[in-house]
This record gives structure tokens, C-alpha cells and sequence, in this order.
């Protein structure tokens, strides 16, 4: 089974998508680095390669996490395989 996108940590809320052309509808297969499960969901906005999708449901205010660390801030709701970027995801610094 092809790897659509890669998750370093069991407690990462966003996978990064490590194939092309992810549009909407598509079903992806993910693998879990930390503890070598697959996941899958379904792609519901275009995700450009090296882009992060959202695991489950992130809530507007909650810690967004990736590879294990600290990635910053939802800026509003974001559900299960969304694109999170930088029009829904900003960092904590500023």
C-alpha cells in the first residue's frame, strides 16, 4: 500500500503529504513513523506535496502538532483532512 502522507509521532494532530495531486475526495493512507501503524482518511480540500492535512478535528485556539513538537496555533476550525497552512495555522511567536 503507497504512502500518502507521513506522521513522525502517535500524538501529531497533522500528517505531512509526501504525494502530488492530493485533491479532494481521495482516499490517503498515512503511516505512523513512531509506532509503524497505517491510518487513512479522506482528503476533502486539494493539499499541495510537503503540506500538512489534519488528522481529526482541530479546534480553533488548540496546539497543532507535527512531528512531535509544537507547530503552532488553529486560527479557526479545521476538520479531518482539511489543509492546514498558513490561512488556518499561525504561530505562536507573533
Amino acid at each position: 500500500m503507497a504512502t500518502d502522507f507521513i506522521v513522525h509521532d502517535k500524538a501529531d494532530s497533522v500528517g505531512v503529504v509526501v504525494v502530488e495531486d492530493v485533491q479532494p475526495g481521495r482516499d490517503l493512507t498515512g503511516w505512523i513513523l513512531e509506532t509503524d501503524e497505517t491510518i487513512s482518511l479522506k482528503a476533502l480540500d486539494p493539499v499541495p506535496l510537503g503540506h500538512k492535512i489534519a488528522l481529526g478535528d482541530i479546534k480553533k485556539g488548540d496546539t497543532v502538532m507535527k512531528y512531535g513538537y509544537d507547530e503552532g496555533r488553529a486560527v479557526q476550525d479545521i476538520g479531518t483532512g482539511r489543509h492546514v497552512h498558513v490561512h488556518n495555522l499561525k504561530t505562536k511567536r507573533w
